[in-house]
């Protein structure tokens, strides 16, 4: 049914700590549900929270299990800023669909903190500031613009000359945007979290089982599974992250490799804040810092999805982060205690694919997550759990496979 993938290899630093357990069933008889999610990662885990909310009877099956697939890779910088800046952006997709855009993102941003307080889910989530740095992509007058940009389409956003960001942050570049309003989280809690609240409602979870064919009618969906059973769904999303389904468009979307490191805990050498940091560069940098002041931080990207080839270059590329994290922030130990790479989807305009695949209105699929892949999993969740309650979400057509 799909390409299978070795989504990450290394050490991730969420290993360090411990995520609730989330128990499953074996899968040994046919079984029928309202929807099926196939995908037991923080995209499915979300789904789950908000359709089991909804009313609906879902089922959950993974062919690894939960958590186990590059959710736990994730450096989870839930951030609003899209991968593409506003003012590119609204060049390709136009000024007002790249505005909303925006602000659907920064939306989705508020609304998860906001569930993840109502559900009382403990993973280590803050608010937390966020610079974006000059770089090679966008200089100082650029990135004034950009800015600018944001603030015409009412997105707080202050631009610091090199003085005050000196000053503030401790950080000698040539300018900065300064944005307010993200979260930082451990995605494995998080996932877990979402999941044991779903087994709370009408959510039944089979692992490992791996579906290997789906056949949609007018009225249901009948997916096969490797062992023999079948699940019927009046719907079935496809939350299965980087490793695409046969049945999903895959145009304008691509593989690549990422690294990343984080040190040993250094709570008193952060710099102010512990804001997010990343630059707009390519390859690009980013760094935040975890509940117990670890340095996290990560980029230099390669347009590949040969994993022997990726897994080779953990050495060196964790060496090079490190270099570029210690000319950022020279008092820090920069050591990386973890190491780790993964694969993961991008996309042209840095917008995800979100919704019902075409001529299959009974499955939707989310994919495309690029460096927002937490802001886009909630948005998943809204846009799709309203697709299935026959809702129309107005900013649907942003995120459609046939935008």
């Amino acid at each position: 049914m799909r390409r299978k993938l070795d989504l990450r290899t290394g050490r991730p630093v969420w290993s360090a700590y411990r995520a609730p357990a989330v128990p499953t069933d074996s899968l040994a008889r046919d079984v029928k549900t309202d929807v099926l999610i196939v995908g037991m990662g923080i995209s499915g885990a979300m789904m789950a929270e908000a359709l089991t909310a909804d009313g609906h009877a879902v089922i959950c099956i993974d062919r690894r299990g939960p958590l186990k697939g590059s959710t736990a890779a994730t450096t989870a910088l839930v951030q609003f800023e899209i991968d593409q800046p506003l003012s590119i952006l609204s060049k390709m997709i136009g000024r007002a669909e790249a505005r909303q855009a925006w602000r659907r993102s920064r939306l989705a941003v508020s609304n998860l903190a906001a569930r993840i307080a109502e559900l009382g889910i403990n993973c280590d989530m803050r608010r937390t500031q966020s610079l974006y740095l000059a770089g090679t992509v966008l200089g100082p007058s650029e990135l004034r613009e950009e800015a600018d940009a944001r603030r015409q389409a009412g997105i707080a956003a202050t631009y610091l000359t090199p003085q005050p960001l000196a000053e503030a942050f401790g950080i000698d570049r040539g300018g900065a945007i300064l944005s307010h309003g993200n979260i930082a989280l451990d995605p494995r809690k998080l996932t877990a979290g979402l999941l044991r609240k779903a087994l709370g409602g009408k959510a039944r979870f089979y692992a490992p089982v791996e579906a290997t064919a789906i056949k949609d009618g007018v009225d249901e969906v009948i997916v096969a599974t490797r062992d023999g059973p079948t699940i019927t769904a009046r719907h079935v999303v496809l939350a299965t992250g980087y490793e695409l389904a046969d049945i999903v468009p895959a145009a304008a979307h691509r593989i690549i490799s990422t690294w990343a490191i984080a040190t040993r805990p250094q709570p008193r050498k952060l710099w102010p804040c512990a804001a997010f940091i990343w630059e707009a560069s390519d390859p690009y940098l980013y760094a935040r810092a975890t509940a117990d002041g670890r340095v996290i931080c990560g980029g230099e990207d390669e347009d590949f999805t040969d994993e022997g080839r990726r897994d080779a270059m953990i050495a060196a590329k964790s060496e090079r982060i490190a270099e570029k994290l210690g000319r950022l922030f020279p008092r820090l130990d920069i050591s990386p205690e973890f190491a780790w790479t993964g694969s993961f989807g991008t996309t042209t305009t840095g917008l995800p694919y979100i919704g019902t695949v075409p001529r299959h209105p009974r499955i939707h699929a989310v994919m495309g997550y690029g460096g927002n892949g937490i802001t886009f999993s909630r948005i998943a969740s809204e846009t799709v759990s309203a697709a299935i309650r026959g809702d129309d979400d107005t900013d649907a057509g942003l995120f459609a496979f046939n935008r």
